[in-house]
């Protein structure tokens, strides 16, 4: 059956000479891979709408194998992004880890709004790190390893002071910080941030203001934390680290 869907590409692949596989995530059926016949075609329209980061409506024959993209329109481009390298390796970040992490056919649609609102971001604004680690924590808690960041992950207590302990997995309170000798004393602003980045919607938070040593710290540690329990290697993720060497010298 032909069916309508709105969706963002977050992966292609050449398929024989002519043809791409393309992966779409859609609020209505989740993360599914159709072809795109004659898509590597420069003169075929489906060229132009089978590029990655394009959010779009596609008209696709849904079957229970290998689907078929027989038509799509660009609703959004994201032109920006594609016209920065910067941007382009932040959006090559955030749709590899979603392809990592989301199965096939399931439906998120919180998920599949804040990588459409943080794109968004991406393509009109320059610092992104505050939208970039909201994004990452709601997929660690869609991919089922989020850290616990509301209260103790050891005892359950719920009064700060608070450290990070990354191999128990989240929060430890103060009567529990034996328990990891190498966890990360938190402020308790920054502990306020990691419940935000973990549970409120970029739709709903405007501009965050956040000292450059607390962006620095939650980014050591959300890397660390993702090291140690994503399980899946990004390419992109390891071209984002080249770039902050690169721009460190």
């Amino acid at each position: 059956m032909l069916e309508k869907i709105d969706g963002i590409i977050i992966k292609t692949k050449d398929y024989g000479e002519t043809h791409k596989l393309v992966t779409i995530f859609s609020k209505r059926i989740g993360k599914f891979t159709a072809i795109a016949r004659g898509a590597k075609k420069p003169k075929s329209r489906m060229a132009a709408v089978t590029q990655p980061f394009i959010y779009g409506q596609f008209f696709v024959y849904l079957s229970k194998g290998l689907s078929t993209i027989q038509q799509g329109e660009i609703i959004e481009s994201f032109r920006a992004i594609r016209e920065d390298i910067m941007k382009t390796a932040y959006a090559a970040y955030l749709v590899e880890l979603t392809d990592k992490l989301m199965d096939e056919r399931v439906l998120n649609p919180e998920i599949y709004e804040q990588l459409n609102q943080t794109l968004e971001y991406i393509s009109e604004h320059d610092d992104v790190s505050i939208p970039l680690m909201m994004y990452e924590m709601k997929l660690y808690r869609a991919g089922g390893f989020a850290p616990t960041v509301h209260q103790c992950a050891n005892c359950g207590e719920k009064n700060a002071p608070y450290s990070f302990s990354i191999v128990e997995g989240g929060l430890l309170c103060s009567r529990c910080q034996h328990v990891d000798s190498d966890a990360i004393p938190l402020a308790n602003s920054v502990v306020k941030l990691l419940y935000v980045f973990s549970t409120v919607g970029l739709e709903r938070v405007g501009n965050v203001s956040v000292k450059v040593e607390n962006r620095e710290l939650l980014r050591n540690l959300l890397d660390a934390y993702y090291d140690r329990y994503g399980g899946y290697f990004l390419k992109s993720k390891k071209f984002l680290n080249q770039i902050a060497k690169f721009d460190n010298i």
